[in-house]
């Protein structure tokens, strides 16, 4: 069988795609190649992401940034950052469309080339130990569900992480030793989460 051709991969996101308070190498979309790599070879790895982005500073971010006009796979983990400075949702879901259509144009339109994971709840974290966390929880699901609605229009891959973020709520290896982000651990089961919906993506 011949081998695929290498790879190019774009994130997209804010902290959980930087990876805070963790190494390079245990960022999510680092640990996904990781996973995948035995299949497929990646050539390339941009990551346009910080710590503290909402949706719009992000896309200013993108548009400021020389990027290669072309990339097999672009995944989005956006929105916390929204809900955290209590943004509304309606203003939430134009910039999410703006993102999906801008994801999309690094993968020449293709937005089954686009993989969106959901937003994490910050809200199983030591910072937020006194925070109404039933509340963060309750915003963090209402921000998730017009980005799988916006996904759904599309038929843009969506997979869901929300889950999986607050399976380990007394799990102290899960958390960065910041008390708010989550460690390289949990990045790992995200990238797990995302691995096969990454290599369907990459071998159409």
């Amino acid at each position: 069988m011949d081998k695929i051709p290498s790879k190019k991969i774009l994130a997209l996101g804010d902290s959980y795609t930087i990876g805070e308070s963790v190494l390079e190498s245990e960022r999510w979309s680092a640990q996904l190649i990781e996973f995948i790599k035995k299949d497929i070879s990646i050539s390339k790895h941009d990551i346009v992401a910080q710590t503290g982005w909402t949706t719009f500073e992000l896309q200013d971010a993108i548009a400021s940034r020389k990027l290669d006009k072309h990339y097999d796979l672009v995944t989005l983990l956006i929105g916390v950052n929204n809900q955290y400075r209590g943004l509304s949702k309606e203003e939430f879901r134009k910039d999410f469309q703006q993102l999906l259509q801008t994801a999309a144009n690094f993968t020449s339109g293709n937005f089954q080339h686009v993989m969106v994971l959901s937003i994490p709840d910050w809200g199983v974290s030591p910072f937020a130990s006194n925070r109404d966390k039933a509340q963060i929880a309750k915003e963090i699901d209402a921000f998730n569900s017009v980005v799988k609605e916006e996904c759904q229009k599309l038929h843009v891959p969506f997979v869901d992480i929300t889950p999986i973020s607050r399976a380990y709520p007394n799990d102290a290896t899960m958390i960065a030793e910041d008390g708010l982000h989550f460690s390289g651990k949990m990045y790992a089961l995200w990238a797990k989460a995302a691995q096969e919906e990454a290599l369907k993506i990459l071998t159409k």
